[in-house]
């Protein structure tokens, strides 16, 4: 009995003498400005967001910045953008009839009241390449794909192999996005059909396991593809792989390479879209 009770002692210190108290100790004052926002050959309203950025443990929404000058330029005329909500939403918009045009450079110029990081003014820029056509798209249903199934959607386009070239991917289904976040999307570059025509290359898979991604017959699908930069492209990418950054075989970890200026974090991209729609059946 007294073995019992002194061998259940010994194994209380030991529990509790391997306990420690690790104090982590992250950097809070790191504070960038944080900028989103694009314009595309489409005619639309376009918005860039301002917001902070903020530390780990912040348990607030994200700090908007406000009372910002935002302009945008295509090299000739400038373009002032308007906030939504004076002082209160941080965000900043064209008129409803904006349309990008292929071939120009876009920049944004950002000027802050006050600094962030020791800068007020930021700028980005970004040329808008052309697309090549998108003539068609199919969706195909693989049963033995999944757990219910998979819709694969194709594309018909001639590449025109000029050069490398870069690609954005959106899906639609009945007029709404399912590409609604930079993880969604799809990219590719023209490495492998540089210059051929593209007979239904797949660049969308629907898993029919996942709700949001259901479709059913009379649903209408369409694709979206936008040419892009190498630099949006490389920037989209690394987003994508930060999702997948695996210790044991990966480097350290790095910043995701933007395109603004002074440390700011984020992109202002400019591209050309075009559209092409199926109806499932």
């Amino acid at each position: 009995m007294i073995k019992r009770i002194f061998f259940g002692i010994l194994v209380l210190l030991a529990v509790t003498g391997c306990t420690e108290r690790i104090e982590v100790k992250l950097d809070e004052t790191y504070n960038r400005l944080v900028v989103d926002g694009c314009v595309s050959t489409d005619s639309r309203c376009y918005q860039v967001n301002l917001t902070r950025s903020v530390g780990y443990f912040y348990n607030a929404p994200v700090p908007r910045v406000t009372h910002a000058t935002v302009i945008l330029s295509d090299g000739t005329n400038p373009y002032p953008l308007a906030e939504t909500r004076p002082g209160v939403s941080g965000v900043y918009a064209t008129d409803n009839l904006f349309e990008g045009r292929a071939g120009k450079t876009y920049t944004l110029q950002v000027i802050l009241p006050e600094a962030i990081a020791g800068h007020a003014t930021f700028e980005a820029s970004c040329a808008l390449h052309p697309v090549t056509h998108l003539d068609s798209v199919t969706c195909e249903f693989h049963s033995d794909y999944g757990k219910k199934g998979t819709w694969f959607v194709n594309l018909w386009a001639q590449e025109p192999g000029e050069e490398v070239n870069y690609y954005l991917f959106d899906l639609y289904r009945n007029g709404i996005l399912l590409t609604d976040s930079i993880h969604k999307k799809e990219i590719s570059e023209d490495i492998f059909f540089n210059g051929n025509y593209l007979s239904g290359l797949t660049v969308m898979y629907l898993d029919q396991s996942v709700e949001a991604q259901r479709l059913v017959q009379g649903d209408t699908i369409t694709v979206q593809m936008s040419g892009i930069t190498k630099e949006y492209f490389n920037f989209i990418d690394q987003v994508k792989r930060s999702d997948f950054n695996l210790p044991f075989f990966s480097g350290p970890p790095a910043n995701i390479q933007g395109n603004i200026s002074n440390g700011a974090i984020g992109f202002f991209a400019a591209y050309s879209s075009t559209y092409a729609m199926k109806v499932v059946r």
